[in-house]
C-alpha cells in the first residue's frame, strides 16, 4: 500500500528520535548533522560513531557540544551499520524513531511526509520509497536491479507489498522496537527491521521521497558482498525467526 502527499499533521507529537550511524563520513557529517537539525519538529539526533577512523569521531564531538538536541555514541571497534543502528535504537528516547545515513543521499525535509501517516493513525512503520518519486532517476541501474529484486524477495517471504525495502528511511513507533535485540551486523539490518516489522503485523505504509545516490567512488559502501548477504539476511529473518517463533509457542 502507498501513501503520499503532504497533508496537516494532526497529533502532536512528543519526541521524534533520529537515529544516524556514522562511519567515516567527514566530508558530508557537518552538513547532514545541520539539515536534520534544522528540521521543523520535536527531534534529538541520536548519532553513533562506528569508530571512525578518518576524523568524523572529533568533528561529532565539535558538533555535539554546539548542539544539546545531539547526542553522540561511539563503538570503541567497527562493527557495521546494523550494529550501529541497534545501539542508537537502544538509546532513542522518542515515541517515533526514523533511521537516517550520515551522507547526504536522503533528505531531512522529508521527515513530514513521512510522519503524517504515523500521526494521523494511518500507519505504524512508514518507508520512504526511492522507486515512488522522482528518486528512482537517481539510483544506479545496477543498484535499481538488485533493489528490486531484494523487495521481491523480500515481499514474497514477509507478505508485505513494498516498492522499496532496502531504503534507509524506515520511521516507526518506537514501541515496535523496545526491548527488541538486532543481530546484523552490517547491512542487514534492511531485511531484519522490515521482516520484524511484518511478524509484527504492524501496518506499513510507503510514501515517495528525494534521494541523490552517490557512488562508490564518492563514498559509497554497498558492494556485491553485501547483496549476497542481504539475500541470506531476507531468508534468515523471515523463513527461520518464524519457524523458530512457531517451535517456541506452546503447543508447538
Amino acid at each position: 500500500m502507498n501513501a503520499g502527499g503532504d497533508c496537516a499533521i494532526f497529533r502532536p507529537m512528543k519526541l521524534l528520535s533520529v537515529v544516524m550511524p556514522v562511519y567515516n563520513e567527514l566530508a558530508t557529517i557537518e552538513q547532514i548533522v545541520s539539515r536534520v537539525l534544522a528540521q521543523d519538529l520535536p527531534l534529538e539526533l541520536v548519532a553513533v560513531d562506528d569508530c571512525s577512523s578518518d576524523g568524523t569521531g572529533d568533528k561529532l564531538r565539535q558538533l555535539a557540544e554546539r548542539h544539546s538536541a545531539l547526542r553522540l555514541f561511539r563503538h570503541e571497534v567497527n562493527q557495521g551499520k546494523g550494529a550501529a543502528v541497534a545501539t542508537g535504537l537502544k538509546n532513542a528516547r522518542g515515541e517515533v524513531i526514523v533511521i537516517q545515513d550520515a551522507d547526504l543521499e536522503y533528505d531531512p525535509a522529508d521527515y513530514p511526509r513521512l510522519l503524517q501517516p504515523i500521526l494521523t493513525g494511518e500507519a505504524d512503520v512508514v518507508f520512504g520509497s526511492r522507486f515512488l518519486g522522482d528518486g528512482r532517476k537517481n539510483l544506479q541501474p545496477v543498484q535499481a536491479l538488485a533493489n528490486r529484486f531484494l523487495t521481491w524477495y523480500s515481499n514474497l517471504l514477509s507478505g508485505l507489498r513494498l516498492t522499496d525495502m532496502e531504503t534507509c528511511y524506515k520511521m516507526f513507533r518506537a514501541e515496535l522496537v523496545r526491548g527488541v535485540e538486532f543481530h546484523s551486523r552490517r547491512f542487514g539490518i534492511e531485511p531484519e527491521l522490515t521482516a520484524h516489522f511484518a511478524r509484527r503485523k504492524a501496518r506499513v505504509l510507503e510514501v515517495p521521497i528525494a534521494y541523490t545516490g552517490r557512488s562508490r567512488r564518492a563514498g559509497k559502501k554497498i558492494g556485491f558482498k553485501d547483496g549476497l548477504e542481504a539475500i541470506w539476511a531476507v531468508t534468515r529473518f523471515n523463513l527461520l525467526a518464524s519457524a523458530k517463533n512457531n517451535q517456541s509457542e506452546p503447543g508447538k
